[in-house]
C-alpha cells in the first residue's frame, strides 16, 4: 500500500506555516571579514564581545526538525585558518526565518590545533570552553575562524533548503495558475453556451409569430397574384418600349465610351507632364542649392578680398550749441573714381599757437592724412553706414563669425552708432535693431529654400575687469561678480557667460525691449567730454544657428556688436580725490583692455601660434568671433570739434595701426612696439607718483614686446 502522495501545494503551505512563528527573530552571524584586519590591540577589544556572546555555546540542543538535524550534522573543522569571504547575494524573504534554529543550535567545542610557539587551550571545564588569555590572540583567532566555518556550512544546508522549498512553491504557482486559467476558460464557455440557448429561445417565438404573420399575408397576397397578373401584360408592352430606347442609349454609351478613352489618353500625358515638371523643379531647386552654396562662398571670398579686418571712420555732425569748426580742419577727399566714389581718406589740420617763425606770425597748421576702408563725413546717415556692413551681417547668417567694434573717445557717437538715437525715430536706429531687422527678413526668405534659423541674445558689460549682465531683472541687478566666462562643456569651444540671459528673439519688438533694458542697466559716468558717458565695453552677442532638415545642413555663428568705452586724458597736476581714484582705475582698465586688443590683432594678422585672449576680459569673451575665417569691422568714431584734436589724432592713428595690421608687416617686432606705444598715448593714462598699477601696466607692456 503506497502512501497518499501530497499535493506540492500543500506542502508548501505546511512549510510556509511552519516558518511563520520565526519570521521575527534577529539573524546571529560571527565577526566580519573587516574586523578581522585590525591590529593585536584593535583584535582584543573587537573580540570581546564576540566572546562574551559565544560563551554558552558549548553544548549543543538536539531538535527534532529535519533541518536541524542537517545542522547538528555538519561537519567541523579544528585548527583551520580564515577562508576567503564570499560575495555576498541578497537572500530572500523568509531567509530570516532560520535564524531562531540557529540560536537554538549552539555549536560544539572548537578545539583549534596547536601551531608552533601558540600557547594550547586550556581544557574544557563543565562542558564549556574556557576563555583563552587575553594575549592568546592567535587561539582566539583560530576559534573564530571555526566558528565562522561552522556557520557558513550551516548557511549552505540553509540554502539548499531554501532552493527546495522555492522550487516546490514555483511547481505548486504553476499548477494553480494553469487549473484557474482552465476553471475561467470553462466559465467562460458555459455563460457563452446559456446565453446562445436564450438566443434560441427568442428566435423560436419569434419565427413562431412570423409564420402566423405569414399565413395571414398569404391570402391577401393570393387576391394580389391575379391583379399583378394584369399588370404583367401592361408592363410587357412598356418594355418593349423601353428596348428600343436601351437600343439608343447603348448606341450613345459607346459614343461616351470613345470620348472617355480620349480624355483618358489626355489625362496621362497630362500626368507625363505634371512629372516632367516635377523633375524640373526638383533639379531646379538642387541647382537654386547649388546656386545659394556657390554665393555664400563667393561672397565670403569678396569678403576675404576686401578683408578680414577692415576700419571704418565715422565723423559725427556738430550739435546744437557747439562750436562750429574752421573751415579746412577736417577734408575729405574724393576716392580714387572722383567725387561718385565714397570717401576713404580724411585729412585733420592741427595748428599749434606755441609755434611761430622768426617774423612773428604764426606757424602754418600740421596736416594729418589718414586712410581707411571708408569714411562717412558728418551728413552720412544711419541707413548709408548700415549699407556699407549689411553684407557683413549677411556673412553672419551663411555661418562665418563677425565682430564689429565702435571705438574712439568719449562723445564721439559710438553708442549712437551701435544702437541710436532716443525716441524711437527710424532715422535714427542703430547698427543692433538694423542688423537684427536684416537677419530676420532674410531668414524669412531662406524659409523657402528649407532652411530654418534661429536666434538667441545676449548682452553683457565690462567693467573694470567684471561682467555683469546688462539684461538681468529683478534681485540679480548689478551682481557682476557672479557672471563668468567659461567653455560651454568639456571639449568644447564655445564660450559662454554664467548666469547671464540668453533669451531667443525672432522680432523687433523683443529686440527693442532688451536694448531698452540693457540701457537701464549700464553703467555710466559723467566726464569732461560728456555728460553720459560710457565707463564700460558693452557686447551685444547673437547666436545664430541654422539647419536644412532636407540635406541634413548646419550652420552656426555669432554676431557680435561691441561698443568699447570711452575715455580721455587725465590731468596730471588734478588732485586725486575719491571720485579722481575712482575715474583714473576705470580709465586703466579701459586702456589695459583696448591695449590687449590691439595686441591680439597684431597676433592674428601675423598668424602666431599664440595669441593672448586671456589678457582681458573682453577678447577672452570676443574669442571666437576674432580667430579664424571671423570678420571683423573697427568703426573710429571721431569729434568734429577743434577742442577734441588731441583726442581725434590718437583715435585715428589706432585705427590706422589696426588697419595695418590687415597686411601683415616685414617687421613684426617694430610693429609691435608701435601699437603698444600708440596704445599708451592714446589712452591718455598719467602716472603719477606712487601709481603702482599704471606703472606696472607699463611694466606688462614691455614684458610683452620681450
Amino acid at each position: 500500500m503506497e502512501p497518499q502522495q501530497r499535493s506540492p501545494l500543500l506542502e508548501v503551505k505546511g512549510n510556509i506555516e511552519l516558518k511563520r512563528p520565526l519570521a521575527k527573530a534577529a539573524s546571529r552571524l560571527p565577526l566580519s571579514g573587516r574586523r578581522l584586519k585590525r591590529g593585536p590591540d584593535q583584535m582584543e577589544e573587537a573580540l570581546e564581545p564576540e566572546k562574551k556572546r559565544t560563551r554558552g555555546l558549548g553544548t549543543r540542543v538536539t531538535t527534532t526538525h529535519p533541518r536541524a538535524a542537517a545542522l547538528n550534522s555538519a561537519p567541523q573543522t579544528q585548527g583551520q585558518t580564515a577562508v576567503p569571504r564570499a560575495p555576498r547575494k541578497s537572500a530572500p524573504r523568509y531567509s530570516m526565518a532560520v535564524a531562531p534554529v540557529l540560536k537554538t543550535q549552539k555549536p560544539g567545542p572548537v578545539v583549534p590545533a596547536q601551531k608552533p610557539g601558540t600557547t594550547a587551550a586550556p581544557p574544557m571545564v563543565g562542558g564549556k570552553k574556557p576563555k583563552r588569555p587575553a594575549w592568546d590572540l592567535k587561539g582566539q583567532l583560530c576559534d573564530l575562524n571555526a566558528e565562522l566555518k561552522c556557520y557558513r556550512e550551516r548557511k549552505q544546508v540553509l540554502d539548499q533548503e531554501n532552493q527546495q522549498l522555492q522550487d516546490q512553491l514555483r511547481e505548486a504557482k504553476q499548477q494553480a495558475s494553469v487549473l484557474g486559467a482552465e476553471r475561467r476558460t470553462l466559465e467562460e464557455e458555459l455563460t457563452r453556451v446559456r446565453a446562445q440557448a436564450e438566443q434560441g429561445q427568442r428566435e423560436l417565438g419569434n419565427l413562431s409569430a412570423r409564420v402566423l404573420e405569414l399565413e395571414e399575408r398569404l391570402g391577401t397576397q393570393e387576391g394580389l397574384v391575379q391583379e399583378l397578373q394584369q399588370e404583367q401584360l401592361r408592363l410587357q408592352e412598356e418594355r418593349r418600349g423601353l428596348a428600343a430606347q436601351l437600343g439608343e442609349q447603348e448606341r450613345r454609351l459607346q459614343t461616351s465610351e470613345a470620348s472617355l478613352s480620349d480624355s483618358q489618353a489626355e489625362v496621362a500625358s497630362l500626368r507625363q507632364a505634371a512629372a516632367a515638371r516635377e523633375a524640373v523643379l526638383a533639379e531646379r531647386e538642387d541647382r537654386l542649392h547649388g546656386l545659394e552654396m556657390e554665393r555664400r562662398r563667393l561672397h565670403n571670398q569678396l569678403q576675404e578680398l576686401k578683408g578680414n579686418i577692415r576700419v571704418f571712420c565715422r565723423v559725427r555732425p556738430v550739435l546744437p550749441g557747439e562750436s562750429t569748426p574752421s573751415p579746412g580742419f577736417l577734408q575729405f577727399p574724393s576716392g580714387p573714381c572722383g567725387p561718385s566714389d565714397p570717401p576713404t581718406r580724411l585729412s585733420l589740420s592741427r595748428s599749434d599757437e606755441r609755434r611761430g617763425t622768426l617774423s612773428g606770425a604764426p606757424a602754418a597748421p600740421t596736416r594729418h592724412d589718414f586712410s581707411f576702408d571708408r569714411v562717412f563725413p558728418p551728413g552720412s546717415g544711419q541707413d548709408e553706414v548700415f549699407e556699407e556692413i549689411s553684407m557683413l551681417v549677411q556673412s553672419a547668417l551663411d555661418g562665418y563669425p563677425v565682430c564689429i567694434f565702435a571705438y574712439g573717445q568719449t562723445g564721439s557717437g559710438k553708442t549712437f552708432t551701435m544702437e541710436g538715437g532716443p525716441g524711437g525715430d527710424p532715422r535714427l536706429e542703430g547698427l543692433i535693431p538694423r542688423a537684427l531687422r536684416h537677419l530676420f527678413s532674410v531668414a524669412q526668405e531662406l524659409r523657402g529654400q528649407g532652411w530654418t534659423y534661429s536666434f538667441v541674445a545676449s548682452y553683457v558689460e565690462i567693467y573694470n575687469e567684471t561682467v555683469r549682465d546688462l539684461l538681468a531683472t529683478g534681485a540679480r541687478k548689478g551682481q557682476g561678480g557672479e557672471c563668468e566666462i567659461r567653455r560651454a562643456g568639456p571639449g568644447s569651444e564655445e564660450l559662454t557667460v554664467t548666469n547671464a540671459r540668453y533669451v531667443p528673439v525672432s522680432c523687433e519688438r523683443e529686440v527693442e525691449a532688451l536694448l531698452h533694458l540693457a540701457r537701464q542697466n549700464r553703467a555710466v559716468a559723467r566726464t569732461a567730454q560728456n555728460e553720459r558717458s560710457s565707463r564700460s565695453h558693452s557686447v551685444f552677442q547673437l547666436q545664430i544657428s541654422g539647419e536644412h532638415a532636407g540635406r541634413g545642413l548646419q550652420c552656426a555663428a555669432p554676431l557680435s556688436l561691441v561698443d568699447l568705452a570711452g575715455s580721455e586724458r587725465l590731468d596730471p597736476g588734478l588732485a586725486l580725490g575719491p571720485g579722481e581714484r575712482e575715474r583714473l582705475r576705470e580709465t586703466q582698465a579701459i586702456n589695459s583692455s583696448l591695449s590687449t586688443l590691439g595686441l591680439v590683432i597684431m597676433a592674428l594678422s601675423n598668424k602666431e601660434s599664440h595669441v593672448p585672449y586671456r589678457n582681458s576680459k573682453l577678447t577672452y569673451l570676443l574669442q571666437n568671433s576674432l580667430g579664424g575665417s571671423a570678420k571683423m569691422l573697427m568703426f573710429v568714431n571721431i569729434s568734429p570739434l577743434e577742442e577734441n584734436v588731441s583726442e581725434s589724432l590718437n583715435s585715428l592713428r589706432f585705427a590706422s595701426k589696426v588697419r595695418s595690421l590687415a597686411a601683415p608687416s616685414p617687421s613684426g617686432f617694430l610693429l609691435t612696439v608701435g601699437v603698444c606705444t600708440l596704445v599708451l598715448q592714446a589712452s591718455g593714462t598719467c602716472i603719477p607718483k606712487g601709481c603702482t598699477f599704471a606703472r606696472q601696466l607699463t611694466i606688462d607692456f614691455w614684458g610683452c614686446l620681450n
